[in-house]
């Protein structure tokens, strides 16, 4: 028997949540808060405390509800995007609650649902895109032949299958250029290859980094040969272990590999503030951990600071001493926590650590030793919520703004100023 649910919100994920009878939260992928929706009798997964469910029907929309204009959102059941089916001023509602709930629930901070800094371009922003690629099949009398064919693209939401991918409407229309040209050469990859990623730096070059075990990509001057605007395309070969390297094309020195905002335009713009929290500094010296590139130190640097930057990632520190940073900046390659002993004592400081939150080591450095003014960047709420709470001994939460570096996902970055109590 079928499931009538009513949804009543967005959990983090991107699905919609309501209730069953039973009284168990359910998860249901694209429904939409005040829908009744029915779910199909064989979607539904019960666990102890939860359920998830899969949309049969929508038995009362909501207005909030649109049709997808990406194809492979409904039709491949695309894992890329979880909110297409929601216009996009509810889509910024969700995030406000997705934010405002984890520091609540999971923080306990007392704090109402947070301005959200709405995206420049809704569409068409990500300077970035990482594709699985499927092999099926190979030659017996040549290992490097694909008998079968290639499968590259994205993962359903619901399996890891892979579905060959047309255009993802998020990306950069200029990465898209370049995949509908790649798609015709897909031979030209490593045999092995399991991941193809592209990329676009600042200076407009097209980047395409292959993950493959065995030989290296024989194949990335011909590729790039083949390709219509080939001389502003660089290869990479990343081996399944060992650093990427480039393959064909000038080595500009970009590190492809190193994290940085896939939303370059939002994400300064929540930079930007994250620094304005800081007040005047002036001749103080600032950490900037997680640093990545140096952009963060780069702002600081213009206000005058004495600014410390560090990350586990050599190539970016690399790059970052390559880009004539302003004013007094000391670039330091190495973890966070092992560092944080060596590194002259903080005024101030900005934290944008990865999903998986601070590192217990850090945490416990800022609340031992409290600087007068701390700002997280996140782009994970719970981790985000968990690590404000383990910080709430010597600090109070002075400012909360989110930031939408990524529409039609479930994704949203938040910056939290934090003054020593």
């Amino acid at each position: 028997m079928s499931e009538l649910v009513t949804i009543t919100g967005i959990a983090a994920g991107g699905d919609g949540v309501g209730r069953l009878a039973d009284g168990r939260a359910v998860f249901v992928p694209r429904a939409a808060p005040g829908e009744r929706v029915r779910l199909k009798a064989d979607g539904l997964t019960l666990h102890k405390s939860f359920a998830r469910g899969e949309l049969d029907a929508v038995l009362e929309p909501v207005a909030a509800r649109v049709t997808p204009p990406c194809p492979h959102y409904a039709q491949d059941r695309c894992g890329g995007c979880q909110l297409q089916h929601l216009a996009y001023d509810a889509q910024l509602t969700a995030k406000r609650a997705i934010v405002g709930d984890a520091l609540r629930r999971i923080g306990k901070v007392e704090v109402a649902d947070p301005e959200i800094v709405e995206a420049v371009e809704e569409w068409r922003y990500r300077t970035e895109i990482t594709l699985a690629v499927k092999t099926v099949g190979r030659s017996l009398k040549d290992s490097l032949t694909v008998a079968g064919g290639r499968t590259v693209g994205l993962h359903p939401y619901d399996s890891g299958t892979v579905f060959a991918l047309v255009d993802c409407q998020i990306a950069d229309f200029r990465l898209m250029a370049l995949w509908r040209e790649l798609r015709r050469h897909l031979d030209l990859l490593p045999a092995k290859c399991t991941q193809l990623t592209l990329r676009l730096d600042r200076e407009g070059r097209r980047h395409v980094l292959a993950e493959s075990a065995g030989e290296p990509w024989l194949g990335a001057t011909e590729l790039r040969a083949a390709l219509p605007d080939g001389e502003h395309v660089v290869c990479w070969w990343h081996p399944a272990e060992g650093a990427a390297r480039v393959i064909a094309g000038p080595a500009t020195g970009f590190p492809p590999t190193a994290f940085e905002p896939v939303n370059p335009e939002m994400a300064m713009l929540a930079r930007r503030w994250a620094v304005e929290q800081l007040g005047d500094v002036a001749g103080r010296t600032v950490w900037d951990l997680y640093g990545g590139i140096g952009d963060t130190a780069a702002l600081l640097a213009e206000r005058g600071a004495v600014v410390v930057s560090v990350d586990a990632d050599e190539k970016a520190i690399a790059w970052a001493r390559t880009r004539g940073l302003p004013g007094a900046v000391r670039l330091v390659a190495g973890k966070a926590e092992d560092l944080l002993p060596s590194l002259p004592r903080p005024d101030a400081a900005i934290v944008s650590p990865p999903r998986a939150g601070l590192h217990w080591d850090v945490t416990l450095r800022f609340s031992g030793e409290p600087v007068d003014r701390l700002v997280y960047v996140s782009r994970d709420a719970a981790t985000l919520a968990r690590d404000l709470s383990r910080l709430s001994v010597n600090y109070r939460v002075a400012a909360v703004r989110a930031f939408d570096l990524f529409p039609q996902t479930a994704q949203v970055e938040t910056v939290v100023a934090l003054e020593a109590a």
